[in-house]
C-alpha cells in the first residue's frame, strides 16, 4: 500500500506521531511518505497515487488544520481512503466523518493504524500495551527547521520524543481523560533511548518529553533520564510534571537537575483554589507556591501553564494571577498566551458533568469542535478577547505582560522594569493549545 502520514501542527516539535507509525508501516512493507505541514508543502503528488492518506491529530489546532486539507486530498484523489489518529481524532469521530474520513483511531495508534490499512477492524480507541519500534524520521525535516530551546541565551537545537502516554489522572479539564480514562502506557526505555540518539545524531542538543506527565511512572523516568545524562553528559532536556507530584517527590528534583533537566512544565491552570476544585487538579494556590520555591531550591526552573479564563474566572482573581506572576519573579517564564487561553471544552469533556454547565454553555460548535460558553459577566469575555490580542502580537515577555496587566489593571504594574531580571529557559514555540 502507498500510505500518506500527514500532520498538521505539533507544537514546534518534529511529530513523533508521524515517525512512530512511519517506522510500523515500513516495517510491514508498505510505501510511506510522512509529510509535516508545518514546515513542509502539501504532499499533492503522494496524495494523488496514494492508497491511504492518514492524518494525525493530536490536539486541537492540529485537527481545525486538518479540515481543509481532507477536503483538498478528496478533490486531488477521490479514490483515496481516510484515517485519522491522535489523541482528537475519537473525540471528532462525527464531524471528521462528514468530511470522508472512514477510521479514526485514538489512544495506542500505531497498532491500529496497520490493522486498518491491511483491511482488520480497529476500535476507535486503543489502549493495547504495544511493542514500540524505534520512529523512523529518515523523511523529516531537519531539527533545525523546528522551535529551539534557549538555555542561557544561547539557541540549541531541540528534539522531541516520548516516555509514555496517556495519564493516570483525570483532571477534569483534560482532552487526555476521555480518551484514556486513567491509563498510561510506556514507551520501553531502550526505544527512547534509540530514538534520542537518533536525534543528538542529526543535531539534537535538547530534548523535549512529550509525555503528560513525566511522573507517572516514576522508575521508568528516571531509569531514562540517568542512562540518557550517561551516555549524553552534555544534553538538556525538560519534562512536565505535575504540581502534586512535584510535592510528592521532592526529593527526586535535584536528580533532575543533576541529568540536565533545563526547566520543569506544569499545569498549574490558576491560582483560585475553587476553580482548581472544579478542574479537579489535586493541587492548591498554596501547593504551587510551594512547589515553585522546591523547584527553585533543587536549581530547577518551573514554567507554570494556566487557564486563565474560564466561566468562574473574576476580575479580581485574574488580577490576583498577575500579581502572582509579578510577586514571584514568573513574568519571563510564562508565555504571554497562557495569560490569554478560554477554558477549551471539547466533546466527551468531564467539565459538561458539572451541576453549574448549563448556565454559561451555549451549545456545541461543530466546525469549531468545542463545545461554545459565554461568561456570566460579559465583562470578563471581553477581556479575555484583549488579552488573546495582545498575546497574538508575539511582543516579548515583559512588554505584553505589562500590556496585559494595564487591561486588567487600568493602570501599569507597580516598579516593573521591561528589562528581564534573569535568563529564563524555554522552547521559542509561544503557542500552547
Amino acid at each position: 500500500m502507498r500510505v500518506v502520514l500527514i500532520s498538521t501542527y505539533e507544537l514546534g516539535h518534529q511529530p513523533f506521531g508521524l515517525a512512530s507509525p512511519a517506522r510500523w508501516l515500513r516495517d510491514s512493507g508498505h510505501e510511506v511518505t510522512a509529510v509535516d505541514v508545518a514546515v513542509s508543502p502539501f504532499p499533492s503528488r503522494a496524495v494523488r497515487e496514494a492508497d491511504w492518506v492518514c492524518f494525525y491529530l493530536p490536539m486541537h489546532t492540529a485537527t481545525r488544520m486538518a479540515a481543509p486539507l481532507v477536503e483538498r486530498t478528496r478533490t486531488l484523489n477521490p479514490d483515496a481512503r481516510l484515517a485519522a489518529y491522535g489523541l482528537y481524532a475519537p473525540l471528532n469521530a462525527e464531524y471528521l466523518r462528514t468530511l470522508g474520513i472512514e477510521a479514526t483511531i485514538g489512544g495506542e495508534f500505531e497498532a491500529a493504524l496497520l490493522r486498518v490499512i491491511e483491511g482488520g477492524d480497529s476500535a476507535s480507541v486503543s489502549l493495547d500495551r504495544l511493542r514500540f519500534r524505534a520512529p523512523d524520521r529518515s523523511q523529516l525535516p531537519a531539527l533545525r527547521r523546528y522551535a529551539s530551546a534557549v538555555i542561557d541565551g544561547e539557541r540549541r537545537v531541540a528534539g522531541y520524543t516520548e516516555a509514555s502516554r496517556g495519564c493516570k489522572h483525570l483532571c477534569r479539564h483534560c482532552p487526555i481523560v476521555p480518551v484514556y480514562q486513567g491509563a498510561f502506557r510506556v514507551v520501553q526505555p531502550e526505544i527512547v533511548l534509540e530514538d534520542i540518539r537518533a536525534q543528538v545524531a542529526a543535531g539534537a542538543q535538547h530534548i523535549t518529553f512529550g509525555d503528560p506527565d513525566f511522573f507517572n511512572g516514576l522508575a521508568h523516568a528516571l531509569r531514562i533520564v540517568e542512562a540518557l545524562h550517561a551516555e549524553f553528559p552534555s544534553l538538556t532536556y525538560d519534562v512536565t510534571i505535575k504540581i502534586e507530584h512535584l510535592l510528592r517527590h521532592r526529593d527526586l528534583l535535584r536528580s533532575l537537575a543533576a541529568t540536565g533537566c533545563a526547566w520543569i512544565t506544569s499545569a498549574v491552570e490558576s491560582t483560585q483554589d475553587e476553580i482548581l476544585a472544579k478542574l479537579e487538579k489535586g493541587h492548591t494556590r498554596a501547593d504551587f507556591l510551594q512547589a515553585l520555591r522546591l523547584c527553585r531550591e533543587a536549581g530547577l526552573h518551573l514554567a507554570p501553564t494556566f487557564v486563565p479564563f474560564t466561566p468562574w474566572t473574576t476580575l479580581a482573581g485574574y488580577r490576583d494571577l498577575l500579581r502572582v506572576i509579578l510577586a514571584e519573579d514568573l513574568v519571563d517564564a510564562v508565555a504571554p498566551v497562557q495569560l490569554a487561553l478560554r477554558l477549551l471544552i471539547p466533546r466527551g469533556s468531564r467539565i459538561l458533568e458539572l451541576p453549574d454547565a448549563p448556565e454559561w454553555l451555549r451549545g456545541f460548535d461543530s466546525q469549531g469542535l468545542l463545545h461554545r460558553w459565554s461568561h456570566p459577566d460579559p465583562s470578563m469575555d471581553a477581556l479575555a478577547a484583549q488579552v488573546f490580542d495582545i498575546a497574538a502580537r508575539k511582543a516579548p515577555r515583559r512588554v505584553a505582560f505589562q500590556r496585559i496587566w494595564e487591561a486588567a489593571h487600568g493602570e501599569p504594574p507597580p516598579d516593573y522594569s521591561l528589562v528581564a531580571r534573569c535568563t529564563i529557559p524555554y522552547l521559542d514555540e509561544p503557542w500552547y493549545c
